[in-house]
């Protein structure tokens, strides 16, 4: 990692050296997402635990096989969920098989065509989480208001969505993230929608404190190439936010300044 050990992203008291959060759907097979999240250089993996097994269905293969919990941060997330309940009876299930775990991910989305959230139901479900003791990164939409409501009661992270989940549009509002980021004092990380690399590193430019993405990479033709990739573009879009980019100008200004040079 070319980051320094000062800039580290801190979720829930824990520090990270990757700001890049990876889920473990829509792999060919245990092998191929092994070898991608190995690839990316994530410490914190996504489950979504109504589709994936975590221990609940003894005869099928346990994801905890190949990710095990002493070398990853494990994210349970209520992918799937539409209702408060739903959400609140997975996380439950999620701190039972896994023996007290406290940090999940939320969301409670609101129709199966755009899978946009519900942000009413959310909040109600983030209320009912923090007062359960778990440590809520919540996602949502892109609104400055709604993220700073989840940060003022409680949420560990806020995670406005880029552009649908599993679209690969890219980050369609680039201004509501940035006054996001601008307003926070939780974590904000950008989850759903992130296409390919340049979108990981738009990201990280605007501030966003990491990236969370699945589709991205298990369905490129190469997914742990595309790995490897997001891993890079998260490095250089953070470098870039700290360094401090250049003001856009409307016309040229030369490279090479005239003033103070001597002519014939």
């Amino acid at each position: 990692m070319s980051q320094t050990t000062d800039d580290r992203l801190v979720i829930a008291d824990q520090s990270y050296d990757s700001r890049l959060l990876v889920g473990t759907g829509k792999y060919r097979d245990l092998q191929e997402t092994r070898a991608a999240i190995e690839a990316s250089g994530a410490e914190i993996i996504t489950i979504a635990v109504r589709r994936t097994n975590i221990g609940q269905n003894a005869d099928e293969p346990n994801i905890l096989d190949i990710l095990p919990p002493d070398r990853y941060t494990l994210l349970p997330n209520t992918a799937g969920c539409y209702d408060v309940q739903t959400a609140l009876r997975t996380c439950h299930l999620a701190r039972e098989l896994l023996d007290g775990h406290d940090l999940v991910k939320l969301e409670v989305l609101g129709d199966e065509k755009t899978l946009f959230p519900d942000v009413v139901a959310t909040l109600k479900a983030a209320e009912e989480l923090i007062r359960d003791d778990f440590k809520v990164m919540v996602y949502t939409n892109d609104d400055p208001i709604v993220a700073r409501e989840f940060e003022a009661m409680g949420c560990v992270a806020v995670m406005p969505l880029a552009a649908p989940i599993g679209s690969g549009l890219g980050i369609r509002n680039r201004l509501n993230i940035r006054t996001i980021v601008e307003n926070a004092a939780v974590p904000i990380l950008v989850d759903a929608g992130v296409g390919t690399a340049s979108d990981a590193a738009v990201a990280m430019e605007l501030g966003c404190d990491g990236v969370l993405m699945n589709t991205a990479i298990a369905a490129a033709k190469h997914p742990v190439q595309m790995a490897g990739a997001m891993r890079k573009a998260i490095e250089a879009g953070r470098e870039a936010f700290l360094a401090g980019r250049m003001p856009a100008r409307r016309f040229a200004s030369a490279s090479s300044p005239v003033d103070g040079l001597f002519f014939d």
